[in-house]
């Protein structure tokens, strides 16, 4: 599979607006400002194809693109604070749409900052996705932030708070050096196949 050929499709703001899906679709969720964009734009190869910010919240819509027969969803991020509450109800009626829509949903790559323990809103999403039967996989995100000795303590303390999960993969992730890329794309091709 050829990652660097992505484009950009569409980004929609209501559940409304939301179109049917018609090819498979590998969905990319978590928090906000986990670095959900940084992530699309390592492992396609490409410097701004989604939108960066160092702004917490800025991706608002659904955006969606096209990568050969198969579409990566960029997922608003959640558990800003300082979105109003009007924003929070929008974004939890576009997800619920997303996610309870008849979508060919192979797989959900769901972010969490490999730094700090999962939050609430990170729990909540992952119970979900496990409830409801999503395939997919834990990325913590932001490895190159942690020395060898936090990296090993954090790793080890993910597993405890994941338990719950039972066995899970799990993917250590940088945009900065590149770690997870390889063993990402290579989970994403599996699940389309």
């Amino acid at each position: 599979m050829r990652f660097d050929n992505a484009v950009f499709e569409a980004a929609f703001g209501t559940e409304k607006q939301l179109p049917p899906s018609d090819l498979p679709e590998i969905a990319f969720s978590g928090r906000s400002n986990v670095g959900k964009s940084s992530m699309l734009n390592k492992i396609l190869s490409r410097k701004a194809l989604a939108r960066v910010s160092s702004t917490p919240g800025k991706t608002q819509t659904v955006n969606f693109y096209r990568l050969g027969e198969v579409r990566l969803v960029d997922l608003p991020g959640y558990g800003y604070a300082k979105v109003a509450q009007s924003e929070r109800a929008r974004w939890s009626r576009l997800m619920e749409h997303y996610f309870s829509g008849e979508r060919d949903i192979k797989l959900c790559v769901q972010l969490v900052d490999m730094r700090h323990p999962p939050t609430k809103d990170d729990l909540q999403m992952l119970d979900f996705l496990n409830q409801t039967g999503t395939p997919f996989v834990v990325v913590l995100t932001k490895s190159d932030k942690l020395n060898k000795t936090q990296r090993a303590e954090r790793l080890e303390k993910i597993k405890q708070e994941l338990a719950f999960l039972g066995e899970r993969e799990i993917i250590p992730f940088s945009s900065q050096n590149g770690e997870g890329v390889e063993a990402l794309r290579s989970r994403i091709e599996s699940a389309i196949l």
